[in-house]
């Protein structure tokens, strides 16, 4: 057992290994705070691969000696949850480099990833690049999310990577997960992962992104009964749980945004956005609800993972380098948005397909297993089947 510390974590645990949202039992306090839940799949999947008995959160906020020597007496490592730290306007908390460069324990980098710009190459600041080497000296190996990351940490003299992918495609820590499709006739219930928000610094087509997303969820959900699963949008979180009045304002930015009333909205999207949405601050809601469908399917990494790693087929839409690298990584079947052909389900509902991912899943499981070892992590990841893959319908 170990005494570890989380740096840059993202909710409140309760239960040992399980995160929810700060302020999920008073929704008015975070109404109007945009927070990506998918962050808080990949803490609590985080925390369910690793053993240990005691957790607390690593300060880079402001340096104090006094914090660190007692970190470095008291504590065995700390891990870095994984996200998209590695961008050209990523801004690391103040005093970040100053405890990195006293702390004497080791620094995990657990499932890093980088993001690329929609044109030209990435450039970080000199003050990533050092975070990133001192990082890369305090381990025996950094955890990337795939083949581009580990390039860009090349490039910066970095070669002791490896690639695990997302802590939260092990959260169940079965090494012989397997996604075996039904018969398409018999899938009824369809979670759809939405993302709306889209940005010129990453699209490279604004308009066909959004065009292809409301076509897509119109088509599923006229033939299909389907949830919009939404991770912290401000808006469709008054929709749901505001009051009359943030319901009103709520609509109204989502329909006086420019871009979304021309190539977004219409009849048939307004109506499922009253009647679809769904939307949880706790973790174990979204597992609960993608255990419950027959398919999950959109835009939303952590949410597709979700229901992967829970034996539910999904099916991913790439837009950036972020996704089209996840889902290169782990094999998954991955329609790109800005491709000149609709997206067609029947196209991708083919076990041939999932069996690329099956494959893959079983190396990437024990890819992640051996860098926990490497870096002397102790962890709950076994490397034989203890139990049979997680039954999706259970409750």
């Amino acid at each position: 057992m170990a005494n570890i510390l989380v740096m840059i974590p993202s909710g409140e645990v309760y239960d040992h290994d399980c995160v929810r949202w700060y302020s999920y039992q008073d929704i008015q306090r975070s109404i109007s705070h945009y927070h990506n839940i998918g962050d808080a799949f990949v803490f609590d999947s985080s925390l369910k691969l690793l053993t240990y008995d005691k957790l607390d959160v690593l300060e880079i906020r402001e340096f104090r000696q006094d914090a660190v020597d007692r970190i470095n007496a008291e504590y065995d490592y700390v891990f870095l949850r994984g996200s998209n730290y590695i961008h050209d306007s990523m801004e690391w908390p103040a005093a970040t480099l100053q405890v990195l460069a006293k702390l004497r324990i080791p620094v995990i980098a657990f499932g890093v990833g980088a993001q690329a710009p929609a044109t030209g190459k990435l450039t970080l600041t000199e003050e990533s690049k050092r975070i990133w080497r001192m990082i890369a000296d305090k381990s025996a190996t950094l955890g990337v999310r795939g083949t581009y990351t580990a390039e860009v940490l090349w490039d910066l003299g970095i070669k002791n990577t490896r690639i695990v992918g997302c802590p939260t495609a092990f959260r169940n820590r079965d090494p012989e997960l397997r996604i075996d499709l039904p018969s398409l006739d018999s899938v009824r219930k369809v979670g759809i992962t939405m993302r709306r928000e889209v940005s010129k610094h990453y699209s490279p087509d604004v308009r066909k992104y959004l065009e292809r997303h409301r076509d897509f969820v119109k088509d599923i959900s006229c033939r299909f009964d389907t949830v919009l699963m939404m991770q912290g949008e401000v808006e469709e979180k008054k929709l749901l749980w505001g009051t009359d009045e943030q319901k009103a304002e709520a609509w109204s930015q989502l329909h006086d945004s420019a871009w979304l009333k021309q190539w977004y909205f219409d009849d048939e999207m307004d109506a499922l956005y009253r009647n679809r949405l769904w939307y949880s601050d706790v973790v174990a809601d979204y597992e609960a609800l993608v255990r419950s469908k027959d398919l999950v399917l959109g835009y939303r990494l952590h949410g597709n993972l979700m229901a992967l790693s829970n034996a539910t087929p999904s099916v991913y839409f790439s837009y950036d380098s972020r996704t089209a690298e996840f889902a290169e990584t782990f094999a998954i079947p991955c329609y790109n948005v800005y491709s000149d052909k609709p997206f067609v389900l029947e196209e991708y509902w083919d076990q041939g397909l999932f069996e690329k991912f099956n494959r893959t899943y079983y190396q990437r499981y024990r890819d992640m297993r051996e860098f926990l070892d490497e870096n002397y992590v102790p962890h709950r990841m076994p490397s034989h089947a203890i139990r049979k893959t997680v039954d999706r319908k259970a409750a």
